[in-house]
């Protein structure tokens, strides 16, 4: 598939997801978002990417939320009946299957580290909350502003950001639609670190690079499953879900080449992917 409103190149192992629309501050329609969810089953169909860096084009943003070009009817005509709400509601992680289905970052297999180089607002900021990591500039604006848009924070926003930041930071950002910086995000836990704007993408990708070589495919799958899906679990059912695959991967090759390949200190060389991963491990 050729894309509009997105860029995708593979190298050494690293997906490199770019929003493309520099003039509009990578504003998000319709397009970029079914051209980011065919991405995202790329990265996650393709043995050959290991890990995934999602960023913005140009020195202004990340993306600046929704393209307001429709004015005051931007958010109107979805569907409002029940059917059609709990089908927009983003799945818990699970095995590449259905090319149909609108993938988000914390459904695919292989890790997603947001390079937040600029400016984020609305979805700008909420779609990159389903990253498992993220890097973000120092001076960017950070915002949640829906509610002064008249609309709802959306895409898990009310568990993600409260589990993020704890309940009371995350009401304070979501009731009020505030702007605060990137130092300040960082600060708070919705990102990692906080770069100078220039550092903000080298520092993702070395974090990826790191990833894809030294790291075993499988247990990363299983991994960023399992961290997933503890946002709704207790610490003993976890502790239970963690026990059978953590026993499979031990009797995959990739449990004896990781001792070996830190023993005879080299690079280890994985041959399990997420695929090999029986079907059960992503049945809740």
């Amino acid at each position: 598939m050729s894309y509009e409103q997105i860029l995708f190149e593979i190298e050494e192992g690293v997906a490199l997801i770019t929003l493309n629309r520099p003039e509009a501050m990578n504003t998000w329609t319709a397009v970029m978002a079914a051209e980011l969810s065919d991405a995202m089953h790329r990265c996650n169909d393709e043995d050959e990417i290991r890990s995934v860096v999602l960023t913005g084009a140009g020195d202004r943003a990340f993306c600046a939320g929704a393209d307001l070009g429709r004015g005051g009817s931007t958010f109107g005509g979805r569907d409002t009946s029940t059917e059609a709400a709990e089908a927009e509601v983003p799945a818990a992680p699970a095995a590449p299957r259905d090319s149909t289905h609108q993938l988000l970052p914390n459904e695919i297999s292989k890790p997603v580290i947001a390079a937040i180089n600029g400016h984020a607002v609305g979805v700008g900021m909420t779609y990159p909350m389903l990253a498992d990591i993220r890097i973000v500039a120092e001076n960017a604006k950070i915002a949640f502003p829906f509610v002064r848009r008249g609309v709802l924070p959306e895409l898990g926003s009310h568990v993600i950001l409260a589990r993020v930041i704890g309940f009371s930071n995350a009401a304070e950002l979501l009731f009020t639609g505030k702007t605060i910086k990137g130092r300040e995000a960082a600060s708070l836990g919705i990102a990692s670190q906080s770069l100078p704007a220039d550092e903000v993408l080298a520092a993702a990708l070395a974090i990826a690079r790191d990833i894809a070589v030294n790291a075993a495919p499988a247990s990363v799958a299983l991994s960023k499953r399992l961290l997933w899906d503890g946002l709704t679990s207790s610490v003993p059912e976890m502790m239970a879900r963690e026990t059978k695959p953590f026993a499979w991967l031990g009797n995959q090759a990739d449990a004896r080449e990781g001792v070996m390949s830190f023993i005879e200190k080299r690079t280890p060389q994985w041959s399990v992917g997420p695929g090999d991963i029986p079907e059960e491990f992503f049945e809740n």
